[in-house]
């Protein structure tokens, strides 16, 4: 048995391999979810690199979608008082610049996937987008390893078609497990790479959703 260790070996994708469809969805064919766009990423212990560039992308994001009238959801994650999770305080809070308007919900989750023991499925098959319905999700937030990469499992485990923003999402450089530091840059890749793997499409701009 050989493998092929070629440097420029590309894997084809388990998309590809199982047939699913990588066209980016419509912005107007959609619902837009924006997750955890909470002031805890922009200042303190959880401040993120390059999460003002996404809040500003999410907040153009936001505008398109309101003007294109279609379904949006807001996600909070509530981790409890004196954590930097706090929605009964500021740090907690979501940001002035994508804060929801009258009619949009908010779900508020304690787990990375925004689905799970939440009321957002309930709640987008209220605003009429259920799974298999014809309408996709668009996804925008912090943090990209974190509960976007685990929303989007969430969303394509119960049959929808997630795309990702991604300049609308961030995160933070980790030390890996052989105690390197792996840079915000390569986590942002790696966790949109794992998307596009199966889970979802990523398109790289608000711009690029027609």
């Amino acid at each position: 048995m050989t493998t092929n260790t070629h440097p420029n070996h590309v894997s084809t994708t388990l998309r590809d391999v199982i047939g699913l469809d990588n066209q980016p969805p419509r912005l107007s064919d959609s619902a837009l979810i924006m997750i955890d766009f909470q002031n805890t990423y922009r200042t303190g212990v959880m401040a993120l690199e390059g999460a003002e560039a996404a809040l500003a992308a999410g907040a153009r994001l936001l505008v398109r979608a309101r003007a294109a009238g279609i379904p949006v959801v807001h996600v909070i994650n509530d981790g409890g008082e004196n954590t930097p999770y706090d929605i009964r305080a500021h740090i907690g809070a979501l940001s002035d610049e994508v804060a929801p308007v009258d009619g949009e919900p908010v779900v508020v989750k304690q787990f990375p996937n925004s689905f799970h023991a939440t009321e957002l499925e309930k709640t987008l098959t209220g605003l009429g987008v259920a799974p298999g319905g014809g309408k996709d999700l668009v996804l925008a937030g912090f943090m990209t390893h974190m509960c976007v990469n685990y929303t989007a499992q969430g969303a394509f485990n119960l049959g929808y078609r997630p795309t990702v923003v991604a300049e609308a999402t961030a995160t933070r450089a980790l030390t890996a497990p052989d105690g390197t530091v792996l840079s915000a840059a390569a986590l942002h890749t790696a966790a949109l790479t794992a998307v596009t793997d199966l889970f979802g499409t990523v398109v790289p701009t608000v711009d690029a959703l027609s």
